[in-house]
């Protein structure tokens, strides 16, 4: 067998093990997906008058300042309410502060020139979190603003909503269903037949496979560019850091001038030459 035909036979072995709760196969099925969106918005916030008209996945969203986050999944409804739904394997991944950047990040991009901020529709950020971050041993973590009047707490009602769901959760409900469903490698064992079918076409059709097998492919070649890139940058800071070492130690130029000449910080020429004074 062939190195190409080992990679393929390799792939198909991943693909079967793949989940909803790995963020890549789970934008796939829910690319376009608005039965499977609706479904997923629908239990999370308890709510059956969503009507999802509008789906991107990985979509890139910038601030003013150039800074950016990609959605995993970015939903509008037909009350042009946000929703950004996010998976996360890793605990690190959920952090406080990212959700409060994909929320402003959302706000940001609601509102059209002109348009009053008192018009601008609600947003949800949701977090599926493959395990209970916030272990509280609960399904789902709402996460709202209060304003506190004497000694009272009152809902700021701002109209930003931020959601952790509990991917351990397995309580004989909706939710316990939906987060087996995303810990599901089988689509015959999944509840909801509108997540089921995409992972069943992606997992099982000719046509559906050869697409994800050519999104690995893709993955697995981004990869080796941006470890090509990676290595080419260390080669060029270490090339800057052994010239600077140098002209610091022909003492012919201010440290401020080095690190203009290197481009490197004149925090890592004040290290560099510290390092030097030590070893000389």
């Amino acid at each position: 067998m062939g190195t190409a035909e080992q990679t393929h036979q390799q792939d198909l072995e991943r693909l079967k093990a793949l989940r909803y709760m790995d963020d890549d196969f789970m934008t796939v099925c829910l690319e376009d997906n608005f039965e499977g969106v609706e479904l997923i918005l629908r239990i999370v916030l308890g709510r059956d008058d969503i009507k999802v008209k509008s789906v991107r996945t990985q979509e890139v969203l910038k601030n003013l300042q150039g800074r950016s986050a990609t959605l995993d999944v970015h939903a509008v409804d037909g009350a042009n309410e946000e929703f950004n739904v996010e998976i996360q394997r890793a605990d690190a991944g959920a952090n406080p502060k990212r959700a409060r950047h994909n929320s402003s990040l959302l706000d940001a991009h609601i509102l059209k020139p002109g348009e009053d901020t008192a018009d601008i529709p609600d947003s949800y950020v949701i977090f599926i979190t493959e395990n209970d971050v916030m272990k509280g041993n609960e399904p789902i973590y709402p996460v709202e603003r209060y304003v506190t009047i004497g000694g009272n707490r009152v809902l700021f009602s701002d109209g930003s909503h931020i959601i952790y769901v509990n991917g351990k959760y397995r309580g004989n409900d909706e939710i316990g269903k939906l987060m087996h469903d995303f810990s599901c490698t089988n689509p015959e064992d999944m509840n909801y037949e509108a997540l089921a079918k995409k992972a069943r076409y992606f997992k099982q059709d000719e046509k559906g496979v050869a697409q994800m097998c050519k999104i690995m492919e893709d993955m697995r070649n981004e990869a080796a560019r941006e470890a090509a890139r990676e290595a080419a940058q260390q080669a060029e800071q270490n090339k800057a850091r052994k010239m600077a070492i140098r002209m610091i130690k022909a003492g012919k130029m201010s440290l401020e001038d080095i690190a203009d000449y290197t481009e490197l910080s004149l925090d890592t020429i004040k290290e560099l030459e510290s390092q030097s004074m030590q070893l000389a």
